[in-house]
């Protein structure tokens, strides 16, 4: 890996196992770091996801955060989903909103309520031109037509506990805006013209790995882009960047120290001799046996995406 400027980081306390079970997706948009799609066919076999519920009680982990692809789109999904629940570990399901309307799906709102899951939900904008550029010809429509669903089931009602909070991204290779008053602006528009609630939006910043990087690259744009988030970057944000807290599981359930390491292959830093994975490569089954909390974590230039402005985290922006 080449140098990198970006400062040296070490892994505090561990609370989160972001877990990626598939890149299969119904959809596939532009600014996706993963590469996601309806052709991709990675899925994480039963005997990985099955180590997931004693790794979350060997850590004493509080959160599991499923992402993709489209999560719900492993068949074990619901299943790990329960196990999880019943240990009073928080679920998080990265929902693209759309899948509440695939064949299949349709009882799917109704099961994130049952469990009491946390929804986060990807609305790249609160206008269709603009989300339909990004995700592609009426997925607008069918996103509000998931919140709505949501809705009506408590999400983002007051006292319900029902957690529904909305992921923005910008629309290319610019910082998100401020994310109060952004936040603001969202609530007031989808009120007034859909009926639509939320508990919280975070502004996130597109990362230059994958698809996006590729797009910039054909249009002569990335290094701009990356020169923009290098310029920008806070060492006020180096605290809370979410790697310091959380470690990323692919999907054969190799670590890594974040989602975006995971894409460009960075595992994480570990005990070589204590690797569960054949080649060495630290393994979910190294979490049993093994704390990595004070691990140094791979850091390259991308890093600057989650330190620029006011920073960029799975939880949104870093400064107040």
């Amino acid at each position: 890996m080449a140098p990198t400027p970006f400062p040296a980081l070490q892994r505090q306390g561990l609370d989160t196992l972001q877990v990626n079970l598939t890149y299969r997706c119904n959809q596939a948009c532009v600014h996706c770091h993963v590469n996601a799609g309806p052709t991709r066919t990675e899925s994480m076999t039963a005997d990985t996801l099955a180590l997931i519920p004693p790794v979350l009680t060997a850590r004493a982990l509080r959160c599991l955060d499923l992402t993709g692809g489209a999560p719900e789109l492993h068949p074990q999904f619901r299943d790990l989903v329960r196990r999880v629940r019943a240990l009073g570990v928080e679920v998080i399901d990265r929902c693209n909103l759309t899948i509440l309307q695939e064949p299949g799906q349709e009882d799917l709102a109704d099961f994130l309520a049952a469990q009491g899951v946390t929804v986060v939900a990807s609305l790249p904008c609160y206008l269709q031109d603009n989300v339909e550029r990004q995700r592609g010809s009426g997925v607008f429509q069918r996103s509000i037509d998931g919140l709505r669903q949501l809705n009506a089931l408590g999400y983002g009602q007051p006292g319900t506990g029902l957690e529904l909070n909305l992921v923005f991204n910008p629309q290319g290779p610019v910082l998100p805006p401020e994310q109060g008053p952004l936040e603001a602006d969202f609530r007031r528009v989808l009120a007034a013209d859909h009926g639509v609630v939320f508990n919280r939006l975070y502004a996130l910043a597109n990362m230059p790995v994958k698809r996006f990087a590729a797009v910039l690259g054909a249009q002569g744009l990335l290094d701009d882009y990356l020169e923009l988030l290098r310029r920008s970057h806070s060492d006020a944000n180096l605290e809370q960047v979410m790697c310091r807290q959380l470690i990323s599981v692919d999907w054969q359930g190799y670590l890594y120290d974040c989602d975006f390491n995971q894409q460009l292959g960075l595992v994480m830093a570990g005990d070589p001799a204590a690797a569960a994975g054949p080649d060495n490569r630290p393994h979910l089954r190294d979490l049993l046996r093994r704390d990595p909390s004070g691990d140094p974590i791979q850091v390259a230039d991308h890093c600057f995406g989650c330190t620029a402005g006011s920073g960029s985290s799975c939880g949104g922006a870093l400064a107040a």
